[in-house]
């Protein structure tokens, strides 16, 4: 008899990222900015004395006390890993039992549903309000009622862009007994971070990524913060060597560059906020074509739209990538020049459609 997969990844498919070279991509989240010569200098100069021959430092050690030192935390509380989507995926496997139950919310982060399904949790799907905010009390009940024994979701949303503020998510912890994952992968584009009270609440991780505002995705590195005691145990979890050697090097270089980095945050969102009033006044010229464009706590603006398809295939005609979802659109704010031939596109598709 052929050999037959396991029932949890037979009908798994592929991520799909958007396919091809386009010479505005502005569907990812990335940053749009490279590092400046001199750092990009800096972090090569780094490279090349690196001793490939040997292994990396399985603690990551200067690259957590480089992430420790910017945030101003302990590194105590700090585990490298490879993209948040590893320490996703360990998080979901090892601090749970199969047919534990994970709570995740809806619309969010797609992996955090995928990874428990891939392990074999009971995945509950919390609704979030039809604004996309998060009514509190409502999902605290759920996770009560679904005996929870672990609540993942991003804050700020990936795709919503729309946060919870420091005060509910408080309440949250103080309220539940089950582990609480904080995707905090966009929290520097806002300042509702909970990294600075991780040391009051003993069940909560948080989650950061190098992908986004410090503008390193190519080099999938991410870090988790918790508690000592679950710090600890992560690390006795993963992989010796999760993270290698030129990864840990350019973290460490570039989250060592506190002040290009603090400059760097704050133009982003300077032009994530270019780009939401610019599709305001989009939406003001041409009524109905969106239903809605939320006011971002992120480096992208998510568009609720009945044109979904019709407008991703024309800006992908003129060599625009955004990224589309059933009835929105989610666009990442890039430079001014990409964001300038973005909205002329838009202008031009919005009247054909109206």
């Amino acid at each position: 008899m052929a050999y037959q997969f396991s029932k949890r990844i037979a009908e798994l498919i592929p991520y799909d990222p958007i396919e091809g070279e386009f010479e505005v991509k502005l569907d990812a989240n990335e940053s749009f900015a490279q590092l400046p010569p001199a750092i990009h200098q800096k972090v090569m100069d780094e490279i090349s004395r690196l001793p490939l021959n040997r292994y990396p430092d399985p603690t990551a050690k200067k690259a957590v006390g480089a992430f420790a030192d910017f945030y101003q935390i302990s590194p105590d509380c700090v585990t490298a890993g490879n993209g948040s989507d590893e320490l996703i995926s360990l998080l979901t496997s090892c601090f749970l039992d199969p047919g534990d139950t994970i709570v995740t919310l809806s619309q969010d982060f797609s992996m955090y549903a995928f990874y428990g399904s891939l392990y074999g949790l009971n995945v509950e799907v919390c609704e979030k309000n039809p604004d996309g905010t998060i009514d509190v009390d409502t999902l605290i009940q759920f996770c009560k009622e679904k005996n929870a024994r672990a609540l993942m979701f991003s804050n700020p949303c990936n795709p919503t862009s729309l946060g919870l503020g420091r005060t509910e998510v408080r309440r949250l912890l103080q309220s539940l007994d089950c582990l609480v994952i904080l995707d905090e992968a966009y929290m520097d584009f806002w300042d509702e971070s909970m990294m600075q009270e991780i040391s009051n609440y003993e069940s909560c991780v948080i989650l950061k990524t190098c992908s986004k505002a410090i503008g390193l995705a190519g080099i999938r590195l991410g870090f988790m913060v918790a508690s000592p005691k679950i710090t600890r145990t992560l690390n006795a979890a993963k992989s010796p060597y999760n993270t290698d050697m030129i990864a840990q090097t350019i973290a460490q270089t570039v989250l060592g560059e506190q002040e290009y980095l603090r400059t760097q945050f704050a133009d982003l969102r300077a032009k994530t906020a270019m780009l939401y009033e610019s599709l305001l006044a989009v939406d003001r010229d041409y009524p109905g074509v969106f239903r809605a464009v939320y006011k971002p706590c992120t480096n992208f603006v998510f568009l609720t739209t009945d044109y979904a398809d019709e407008i991703q295939f024309k800006l992908l005609e003129q060599s625009v990538a955004v990224r589309k979802f059933r009835g929105a659109l989610r666009i990442t704010a890039g430079s001014a020049e990409e964001q300038a031939r973005l909205i002329k596109a838009l202008r031009a598709i919005c009247a054909a459609l109206t």
